[in-house]
């Protein structure tokens, strides 16, 4: 995957619709994207019920959503079990394409899900000071409010802390544009 956007994003007119890039929608129905599109999925984090995530899953499949991005996922052990039954039945359904965002490093027994996991959602003042304890090479980062000034520092860090995708933009964190693989991409550049 090259490119990730978090929630509630509408890409740039000026991104070239590329096969490697994702766009992350808020809800089904038209799409003013020629990119892939992962359905965003709030799982609360784990407060939600188990009927409610799957109707979501089934209405992005309904709308022809290529995979889903499950945010504000469940980190601790105890979410594992529901999480895992989602990838399992997106999957049945043709989703195969999981992202999943608890926006913090997780159990391991997340990383047998064979899912992108985001270990990193936040400000661009708390990417500075992060450590990226629990996280692994090829973990997505998604760092929000970075100074327009600071966007090519921004990915740099992002690629030097090993992110396999990822997003550093100068929007708010409802508002924004792009994930990417390798290098992390940018909504602002």
């Amino acid at each position: 995957m090259k490119t990730l956007f978090p929630p509630y994003a509408h890409p740039s007119p000026e991104l070239a619709p590329d096969p490697d890039t994702w766009v992350v929608q808020e809800r089904p129905g038209p799409r003013g994207t020629a990119h892939q599109i992962l359905g965003r999925v709030d799982l609360d984090w784990g407060g939600r019920s188990l009927a409610d995530v799957l109707a979501d899953v089934d209405a992005w499949r309904e709308d022809g959503a290529e995979g889903l991005f499950l945010d504000r996922a469940p980190a601790g052990s105890g979410g594992v079990g529901p999480v895992a039954l989602t990838v399992r039945l997106a999957a049945r359904r043709g989703l195969h394409r999981v992202v999943l965002n608890p926006g913090v490093p997780t159990h391991p027994l997340y990383r047998e899900l064979g899912v992108r996991i985001c270990t990193f959602d936040g400000s661009w003042s708390a990417y500075q000071g992060w450590d990226g304890d629990g996280t692994l090479p090829g973990d997505g980062h998604l760092v929000h409010g970075v100074p327009t000034e600071m966007l090519t520092a921004a990915r740099r860090l992002m690629g030097r802390r090993g992110a396999g995708f990822g997003l550093a933009t100068d929007a708010g964190p409802y508002v924004s544009g792009a994930v990417s693989g390798g290098a992390a991409g940018s909504a602002g550049s």
